[in-house]
């Protein structure tokens, strides 16, 4: 069992921790270009998120997937991840890399973020200690919120006079 007390990337405590989230994001058929980072390294800088563990993998044409050293996408690029390098905590393993290997296009390659919401700990800390429990998480992806009131929006239009 894990010796919840451990620090792991700067969490110190359990009861200190907001939620932990992860994302894949997939550039098809081609690098990074660095244009998200700023914005990334805002969400940091204004204490919103911390970067967990942050992975960038290849996905070869004939299907096999392997990680790239972030020294080797900044290359070329004004724009540098050396302000990200050492963000691995252990959490995001081998098999975490295969898995969102399987969700990317060969050709492809892929940013693997886990990231704390430290903006919610607050609050998530609160729940726990009311005796409150997750049961269920989910996300709604942008283009299907636009997509229902798209709807929304025509089906009020085809009922006005």
């Amino acid at each position: 069992m894990r010796d919840e007390t451990n620090d792991i990337n700067g969490i110190d405590e359990i009861d200190d921790v907001g939620p932990i989230d992860y994302l894949v994001v997939e550039y098809p058929g081609k690098s990074p270009t660095g244009e998200a980072l700023p914005y990334l390294v805002d969400l940091v800088d204004q204490g919103l998120i911390r970067i967990l563990d942050l992975v960038f993998v290849r996905k070869d044409p004939d299907g096999s997937v392997a990680a790239i050293d972030m020294a080797d996408l900044s290359q070329d690029r004004s724009t540098s991840l050396a302000v990200f390098e050492g963000a691995n905590s252990g959490l995001l393993g081998q098999d975490d890399i295969k898995e969102a290997g399987k969700a990317i296009d060969p050709g492809s390659t892929a940013a693997i973020a886990m990231y704390e919401n430290r903006w919610a700990a607050p609050l998530a800390r609160a729940l726990r200690r009311s005796g409150a429990r997750l049961v269920a998480v989910g996300r709604i992806p942008v283009q299907d919120v636009i997509a229902a009131l798209d709807s929304a929006e025509a089906a009020a239009a085809a009922t006005r006079p």
